[in-house]
């Protein structure tokens, strides 16, 4: 059977169709584990997953912790808030100290782009990014990926249109580089001061008028407003952010019919999508959290040195 060629997950950017299909198939055979009345496997008994996170983080943290657990993996979780990262010691000795103490795979979430590289060329533990700066966030496209195909059957042929503050998202980045790989017509919209045209080499359609993203696309995806990133006005307000770029009911009317929204999260609602569209049948957005877990799971275990499991 197959296995991810790769020690560590930086990035999409490193994984070729093959090892993204790898990745999706293992996800959906082990997303019946939730399903089962003992939500564990004995996958990773023995391994050691440090959880590092510099970052603050629910969603994430919560889904690797989860998925860790139920792959039945000792868990060390480090908040740099109670480390001695506050007393002035540097990422690399920290990871220097936790390599000494022998884990098996370290998931790591840092506020600096390539922190995760670092750790995976000083490491002999597998590094797993769960997101570094304004970089890539590969786990948050795998479980996108994974709730598309799992709902529309198919990632290729597909319309995906990312909109919103695109540039200080590092999801968006990682899921136009999946998306795009998988055979998808990705389009990347969002005000022009937020819009980095850069997104074309990375294969994506970029455009600053909502309407033209959203024309007979098949999924929505909508990023949030990162206020905490911004250090100065990229728009005059939010009230007229949500009236030009914004996701409502009328404008999901120039989507294909049977589109889908997704949302990373956390929400802002009543900015980058109203609470209406959120909340409607055609929102995928608590599928992504549930699909997380799985996508987790898949990476941890493939990381691991585990083959793909049978679909």
């Amino acid at each position: 059977m197959a296995s991810l060629s790769h020690k560590d997950l930086l990035g999409i950017e490193q994984l070729s169709v093959e090892d993204i299909q790898l990745i999706l198939d293992t996800a959906e055979a082990l997303r019946e584990v939730a399903a089962r009345p003992v939500k564990k496997v004995p996958t990773l008994r023995g391994k050691t997953v440090v959880n590092l996170f510099f970052e603050p983080s629910t969603r994430t943290r919560s889904s690797f912790e989860l998925a860790e657990k139920r792959l039945s993996a000792d868990i060390l979780n480090f908040s740099a808030s109670t480390s001695s990262v506050t007393k002035g010691e540097t990422l690399l000795d920290t990871a220097h100290n936790l390599e000494a103490m022998s884990p098996d795979i370290i998931v790591i979430r840092h506020q600096s782009a390539g922190a995760p590289h670092l750790l995976g060329r000083e490491c002999r533990a597998s590094i797993v990014n769960a997101g570094d700066g304004m970089h890539e966030h590969p786990t948050q496209a795998l479980l996108d990926g994974l709730t598309v195909r799992t709902i529309k059957g198919r990632l290729d042929g597909l319309k995906v249109a990312i909109i919103g503050d695109v540039a200080h998202s590092r999801v968006v980045r990682s899921d136009t580089i999946l998306f795009s790989r998988m055979g998808a017509d990705v389009w990347v919209c969002g005000p022009p001061t937020l819009l980095p045209w850069e997104f074309e080499k990375l294969g994506a359609r970029t455009t600053p008028h909502m309407e033209e993203a959203m024309d007979g696309a098949d999924v929505i995806m909508m990023l949030r407003v990162q206020h905490e990133r911004q250090n100065e006005a990229f728009f005059p307000s939010a009230r007229e952010y949500a009236s030009l770029y914004g996701l409502t009911r009328e404008r999901m009317r120039s989507a294909k019919k049977g589109a889908i929204v997704m949302h990373p999260g956390p929400i802002n609602r009543g900015v980058e999508i109203e609470s209406e569209v959120a909340d409607a049948d055609y929102s995928v957005i608590l599928n992504q959290v549930s699909n997380g877990v799985a996508a987790r799971m898949a990476v941890l275990y493939l990381l691991s040195g585990n083959s793909g499991l049978e679909p």
